[in-house]
């Protein structure tokens, strides 16, 4: 993203990338088949996040210089562009309104044209014209055409608000969604009261966390940071209530992360000890109790871990733990019997093993246990003695 303004370029300068398809109805059969596969079709060519924007805030509607299509003054001026231009952006902007979209791209190509052919230097106007033009190619669900045009409009005029919002409709459209979070970010630092950016970094953050697991931000690529002249909004103090509600959804989502990683974390866990990794079981359930240090299964799942890694005193600190908790758990009861055995205390293993049998009756390992360290007392007994 470009920090300069720059002149719209001239003929040949791109390619003829942009120029060679916009409008005619075969570029917008083309730019319909583009949509990624398996994606639902938006009615009317609208993209959900994008009617939500133009019912909040009209942040999405081209800019126009009229109060609607039928008393829409053509002629009107258009900033700096010549009157020929200026009328051609009326014209597309009335089309726009109608729902006519691909007309109205037909009248915006033709304008971004006439600027290059005329040698019209207004960064602002030809900004605004590649952003209206992107507004239309998303409206007809043309993801790619409207992110190349969001980027030279961005180019001309950085930090721009519409052309970062479509580009990250556009994105969201295509399952880009890294990209998508981040120029959602930057909408936000630039106006924090467009309310459809908040509700689609909510629900792209979903996406990321299931796509690329815990540490889904480390894969982000960088968002920058808007300066202090492009940030509106910046003189309206948030009120008591509203920035008690974002500390709750703050807290909620970061309750709700942390829930998600448990429970990944508690997975993979299990994953491993099924495959006899004892240690790197061991390990993952750690990190686990570093989120959740009240969670029983946690600390009976870690001391089988010691267990088997024959580190007797850290599972019988962690069956401890256990019962603090839930003074009724069996596993926590057996699994320090086995830790007491271990470490050669069979007398407290035998009492953990009879209050395993009194929970359950049932359980054979308890008493086949029970049987064997009552053994092992008698003899530690007798050679006391001798």
């Amino acid at each position: 993203m470009g920090n300069a303004q720059k002149k719209a370029p001239g003929k040949g300068e791109e390619g003829g990338s942009h120029h060679s398809r916009p409008g005619t109805p075969g570029a917008n059969r083309s730019a319909r088949s583009q949509e990624p596969p398996g994606k639902k079709p938006e009615v009317n060519g609208t993209h959900p996040v994008e009617r939500r924007v133009g019912e909040e805030s009209q942040s999405i509607s081209p800019t126009s210089s009229g109060t609607g299509a039928e008393n829409c003054n053509l002629d009107a001026p258009a900033g700096a562009l010549p009157p020929p231009l200026a009328r051609l952006k009326n014209e597309g902007n009335m089309l726009f309104k109608n729902g006519q979209f691909g007309d109205a791209l037909d009248k915006y190509t033709q304008a971004i044209e006439g600027c290059e052919r005329e040698g019209v230097d207004s960064p602002e106007d030809i900004c605004i014209l590649y952003s209206n033009r992107a507004a239309c190619y998303l409206k007809d669900g043309n993801s790619s055409d409207c992110i190349q045009d969001c980027a030279r409009a961005l180019e001309l005029r950085p930090f721009s608000l519409k052309p970062l919002l479509r580009r990250a409709m556009a994105y969201e459209s295509l399952e880009r969604y890294r990209k998508a979070y981040v120029d959602y970010k930057t909408v936000l630092q630039i106006d924090v009261s467009v309310q459809a950016a908040h509700d689609s970094i909510h629900r792209i953050t979903k996406l990321l966390i299931e796509q690329d697991g815990p540490d889904w931000r480390e894969k982000l690529p960088e968002i920058p940071v808007v300066p202090l002249s492009a940030q509106q909004h910046r003189r309206e103090e948030p009120s008591a209530e509203v920035l008690q509600a974002r500390a709750a959804r703050a807290e909620q989502e970061k309750a709700r992360q942390t829930e998600a990683r448990f429970t990944l974390l508690k997975q993979e866990g299990n994953e491993l000890v099924k495959k006899g990794q004892f240690q790197s079981a061991m390990e993952k359930y750690s990190e686990c109790l570093k989120l959740k240090s009240s969670e029983c299964s946690i600390y009976t799942n870690r001391a089988l871990c010691y267990l088997k890694l024959d580190r007797y005193e850290e599972a019988k600190q962690d069956c401890d733990s256990a019962l603090r908790i839930e003074p009724a758990n069996k596993k926590a009861f057996y699994r320090r019997a086995l830790a007491h055995k271990g470490l050669k205390d069979y007398l407290s293993s035998s009492t953990d093993l009879q209050e395993v049998l009194q929970l359950d009756p049932n359980v054979r390992e308890a008493e086949q246990e029970l049987q064997e360290v009552t053994v092992l007392l008698r003899e530690s007994l007798l050679t006391a003695q001798g």
